[in-house]
């Protein structure tokens, strides 16, 4: 995740800790009940764990990456076996559990199973479609103990039902932001960027500020599941950049207007070297500061296999939920904290120190320590290689030439030094 509130805008938010080694400011520890530890880096975080709790969707999302459909599916795992689960990631460490699908609400014990990883000092997070958030089940899901609610919408209106493949899907998730926000739950929204949503980027920030949403997440799309079939729905490099343009400015909007809301983009880890060198012609000083978050956070280099991993709904193990081509073990057979750190497979291995692998582009780019090749799965699926560049990196090759010298991390780190001398 790149979190443009934090970088752009200076804002403490709740994930510092683990995204970029800083402690978060008060008015965010009083907030929360259980908060993010520091590491001592961000090579050795423990992963954020996606569970993709049932495989069972109400909806038919275009771009659903479980290929999830309204019915039963066989070997999913019992409650015993989630709570196991549970019980070893918590002796693991690890900081967040996100619940996730198919439709996670579709799961009859899903409120015990929040409950518990509550009880063992996980973070509990869900991620829905947000269509069976009724009044009575916000109750619920608060009283469970989550930590947050991310509701998936992609466009407006009709744009969001032809998405999620049901008429209706707009308002009922509209009536899931609602109901939630009025039981005190934390509640963002969830979006994938695509041909289809792109010219309404401006009416979403719009419809953010108007429904008092508090959170906000812009995917990049990933060729998982159906999602494979949508690779002509993605956005082209020059759309890339200007959503990256039109997230910055609403993003300072917000906050020079004194609105809570904070914003991120997530599966493209090139968003924080572009919002850098945009800052950097504005703020040198404030560039210096973010150049060292980002170096800190490693960007790709930390992510899947090591900052974040999944269990899928038959137990498991992969190395981000869009990439289930891959296995590592199942916890039905041995505990994820032993399969999570066992090297003898090669791809883990080589996720655990990816830098001296990557190839193409990202092999000679200038801003390797910072982007760490972005996303691996999307390399993959394009080219075969999950070492390849990822195919979604919009910067172009001037930008990343790596024979250049570095006026940039030199002009920005002598900046901040000047500022804080006087």
């Amino acid at each position: 995740m790149i979190d443009v509130t934090k970088l752009y805008c200076s804002r403490a938010t709740t994930g510092d800790a683990i995204r970029y080694g800083q402690k978060s400011e008060g008015r965010l520890e009083s907030a929360e009940p259980l908060t993010h530890q520091v590491p001592p880096s961000a090579a050795v975080r423990k992963p954020i764990v996606v569970w993709n709790a049932t495989r069972t969707c109400n909806l038919n999302c275009v771009h659903c990456y479980t290929d999830s459909r309204l019915r039963e599916y066989s070997g999913e795992l019992t409650t015993a076996e989630a709570g196991a689960m549970i019980e070893d990631l918590a002796e693991f460490g690890v900081p967040a559990l996100l619940f996730s699908g198919g439709e996670p609400l579709m799961r009859p014990d899903l409120l015990d199973l929040v409950g518990h990883a509550r009880e063992r000092g996980i973070r509990p997070v869900l991620s829905t479609n947000g269509t069976l958030i009724t009044p009575s089940v916000a109750a619920r899901l608060k009283s469970a103990g989550l930590i947050y609610v991310g509701i998936s919408l992609d466009g407006m209106g009709e744009v969001n039902d032809r998405f999620r493949g049901k008429k209706g899907a707009f308002e009922a998730a509209m009536a899931g932001f609602r109901n939630s926000v009025e039981v005190g739950q934390r509640v963002g929204l969830r979006l994938t960027l695509t041909q289809r949503n792109f010219q309404d980027l401006n009416a979403i920030f719009d419809f953010i500020e108007r429904e008092k949403i508090n959170r906000a997440c812009f995917y990049h799309l990933v060729y998982a599941g159906r999602g494979n079939k949508m690779r002509e729905d993605d956005l082209t490099h020059a759309q890339s950049r200007q959503a990256m343009d039109i997230i910055l400015q609403r993003t300072e909007d917000f906050q020079r207007r004194g609105l809570n809301i904070d914003i991120l983009t997530v599966d493209n880890h090139v968003d924080g070297v572009y919002l850098y060198l945009q800052l950097l012609k504005k703020n040198p000083a404030r560039a210096a500061e973010v150049y060292q978050l980002l170096k800190w956070n490693g960007g790709g280099t930390y992510s899947s296999g090591v900052g974040i991993g999944n269990v899928d709904c038959q137990g498991d193990v992969h190395p981000d939920q869009f990439w289930t081509e891959h296995t590592f073990g199942n916890v039905r057979e041995r505990p994820f904290s032993q399969i999570w750190t066992d090297l003898l497979d090669p791809l883990m291995a080589g996720l655990k120190n990816r830098l001296p692998l990557l190839k193409g582009r990202c092999a000679d780019c200038r801003w390797k320590q910072l982007c760490g090749g972005s996303f691996r799965a999307r390399a993959e699926k394009v080219y075969g290689d999950p070492w390849m560049h990822d195919p979604q990196c919009y910067l172009t090759d001037e930008e990343i030439r790596r024979d250049l010298p570095e006026p940039h991390q030199d002009a920005a780190e002598a900046t901040l030094s000047k500022e804080k001398a006087a």
